[in-house]
């Protein structure tokens, strides 16, 4: 189901909740929602639909990452940037890293360890700050 964007940033500031496998409509919900703002979104986290779980997607070329329970445990090669947020209005300057690795789980619940670089690792460090209540 494709939901509405939240922009009330006390909700977006708040921690998100660990996932469970009884989260799994939050999943096809963030897919739906970020296929329908594909032209202008490059991924979500669940609290952009107020959903208060750490749960993220992002579109890397066609295909959707999900990530469950994320964690960035290794960066390298910082650089400054500004970024937009669906759920908020404007850009922000950030620093991000240009390689990152991530613990997570995907959609079936699977433990993975992935190393992601560019704009897909500056799309997933934007989706864990959600998830951290980072207003970005």
């Amino acid at each position: 189901m494709i939901r509405p964007i939240v922009r009330d940033e006390s909700l977006l500031c708040t921690p998100a909740e660990k996932a469970t496998n009884k989260d799994r409509q939050v999943i096809t919900d963030l897919k739906d929602t970020l296929r329908a703002h594909s032209s202008h979104c490059a991924g979500m986290a669940a609290n952009m639909i107020g959903e208060n779980k750490s749960i993220i997607i992002v579109s890397d070329g066609g295909r959707d990452i999900v990530m469950v329970n994320p964690r960035i445990i290794a960066k390298q090669q910082p650089y400054d940037t500004e970024e937009g947020c669906l759920s908020l209005t404007g850009v922000r300057k950030v620093t991000r890293y240009e390689r990152i690795t991530v613990e997570y789980l995907d959609e079936g619940f699977r433990k993975k360890t992935g190393r992601f670089e560019g704009f897909t690792a500056e799309a997933i460090q934007h989706e864990c700050d959600h998830l951290a209540g980072k207003i970005i």
